[in-house]
């Protein structure tokens, strides 16, 4: 992995004289330069009352904002949508409060890169056409994503002991924020 020191004084920088020619591209190289990786979340709420009263007060306002776009000018339906907006955050705040959300911000390419490369896939699943182990590879990767600090130890015992479906999220989300991307070619 390298250091911190290693990558800023590895990052190439143009003649003064240059940037001083160009100063649009000095200030489009600073905007690249700034440029914090992706992150993104995991949403962890146990509280099914919690999570039910958020789902049938959003197909509520859903319902009503519906109804009002019908009746522009009926006070009592804007009322009616008012009222259900407040419900939401009400419901919303009640989720958010028994919830717990873990952060994972995308690794530098060659970090990433370094990782995969230390957990190659046994013999049996080369067999099978994959080219990672998995089973190594995803606790390092979920604790080196992790923005909370989540240690290896405890991102093993959360793919080992929580439902397949649950630790494949866990999984999913540290894996596919590497994969996110926030670029559009354009049309040219």
């Amino acid at each position: 992995m390298p250091t911190a020191a290693k990558t800023a004084a590895a990052k190439p920088t143009p003649p003064t004289s240059a940037i001083a020619k160009d100063a649009h591209w000095a200030a489009t190289q600073e905007r690249l330069r700034n440029r914090t990786r992706a992150t993104a979340t995991l949403t962890i709420c146990d509280n099914l009352e919690a999570r039910k009263a958020l789902d049938v007060a959003r197909y509520a306002l859903r319902r009503i904002e519906g109804e009002a776009a019908d009746r522009p000018d009926d006070q009592a339906v804007k009322d009616a949508v008012a009222a259900a907006k407040a419900d939401v955050d009400t419901a919303q705040a009640a989720f958010d409060e028994t919830s717990i959300v873990l952060t994972f911000r995308a690794l530098p390419r060659l970090e990433f890169e370094a990782l995969k490369k230390a957990h190659p896939a046994t013999e049996e699943q080369a067999e099978d056409g994959h080219d990672l182990n998995v089973e190594t590879l995803g606790p390092e990767l979920i604790a080196a994503a992790s923005v909370d600090g989540m240690p290896v130890e405890a991102a093993r015992e959360y793919l080992d002991t929580w439902s397949e479906a649950e630790a494949a999220e866990l999984f999913n989300v540290a894996w596919g924020v590497q994969q996110t991307t926030r670029m559009d070619l354009g049309k040219g």
